[in-house]
């Protein structure tokens, strides 16, 4: 894995598996991830490598990185809607690249048994897992690599639609938990300082010692991406929203927050709906990619950069030629994290099948 000025590694998840897709889509895809990884358009003095793949993982929803540098990834086989009578299955993974050759070399299966967990977050000496239903946190007892304690944190979110359920936890600067939920849940918890209660899109904003929960804004439709940038100033997307990058105002209320008399748009009106969300930084960036914003049009095939200024009370903001942009119909990056050796790492869903807008719960084909 190359590393200088003028080379930026960009290591992505990919799911193999025969792939077949919706009405307007190939009946059959290419698998080879080399193949793949052949169609990637990317900007001048770049690479891909592919970090981890099937057998490994499969179906990654959030990834993260632990203060050891490990790679944790929250896994579904399950989405979107689980059969009668089937088990839990899902997985956390922890990867480890042990000899530093860019390729992890090194899977534990931290957790299994989970039900659609949706978003993950090491910290307190465990992870922090969303799981359906419930805010819980896994933790290694003994340390064989392998979650031996399970904690509910916090229960009662809703599961109305399992693509919309409480998701994307992201630790913020002031040692806050954040995590989405999305237009169509309805959440109803008791915690120590009273019942909460969040019906339709917003922020949620936790403080794990004393279990203080609060609504940090209110609004948008299917936020799967959060993020601070070096001034703490906090940003989302929208996975089925159309504003770009959106400036995120304590309290504030933003399309389809219920009751509002007034939102706050986003900075990029028209441009596609994205998922995933990270600021970049580094000494091994051009000076001009520095505090860029990365996100993905999952729909389009793109992993998107834009960059923001700051304006009056507010930012600008201005998409940028895509970091990736490629025709096979199968890539899918919904998430996107920047590693401590300074890569891109990109979670890519690999299927024509984008999610069950488009298709049945039930739908037939393999692969989804």
């Amino acid at each position: 894995m190359k590393r200088n000025l003028s080379t930026l590694a960009i290591t992505l998840f990919l799911i193999q598996g025969v792939c077949f897709a919706q009405k307007n889509a190939p009946q059959s895809v290419d698998i080879d991830p080399e193949n793949e990884r052949k169609s990637f358009i990317l900007p001048e003095g770049f690479e891909v490598n592919l970090f981890a793949g099937d057998p490994q993982l499969a179906k990654p929803i959030q990834i993260c990185f632990d203060t050891k540098g490990r790679l944790w990834a929250a896994c579904s086989s399950t989405y979107p809607q689980v059969l009668p009578g089937q088990p839990n299955q899902d997985k956390i993974l922890v990867m480890e690249d042990t000899n530093g050759d860019g390729i992890a070399d090194k899977t534990t299966v931290f957790a299994d048994g989970l039900l659609i967990p949706t978003g993950l977050a090491p910290g307190d000496g465990g992870v922090y897992v969303i799981d359906s239903t419930d805010l819980i946190h896994l933790s290694d007892t003994d340390g064989d690599g392998k979650a031996d304690t399970r904690k509910v944190i916090l229960s009662g979110f809703g599961t109305e639609d399992t693509h919309h359920m409480v998701h994307t936890l992201r630790w913020g600067m002031d040692g806050l938990l954040y995590f989405n939920q999305s237009i169509y849940i309805h959440s109803h918890l008791e915690t120590p300082y009273g019942p909460k209660r969040l019906g339709g899109g917003g922020i949620w904003q936790l403080r794990p010692k004393n279990l203080e929960l609060e609504i940090t804004m209110r609004g948008l439709v299917n936020s799967w991406g959060h993020h601070f940038d070096q001034w703490g100033q906090s940003f989302a997307t929208d996975g089925a929203g159309g504003e770009g990058i959106n400036y995120v105002i304590p309290r504030a209320y933003y399309a389809t927050a219920v009751g509002a008399k007034r939102v706050v748009q986003g900075l990029n009106p028209g441009s596609p709906k994205h998922c995933g969300l990270e600021i970049l930084s580094g000494r091994h960036l051009p000076e001009d990619w520095q505090q860029s914003f990365i996100t993905n049009d999952f729909r389009g095939h793109r992993v998107c950069r834009f960059t923001l200024e700051p304006d009056g009370a507010g930012y600008i903001s201005k998409q940028q030629p895509e970091l990736i942009k490629t025709n096979h119909p199968a890539f899918r990056p919904i998430d996107v994290r920047q590693g401590p050796d300074g890569a891109i790492y990109i979670a890519d869903w690999f299927n024509p099948i984008i999610q069950h807008g488009e298709v049945d719960f039930r739908d037939p084909h393999p692969g989804r």
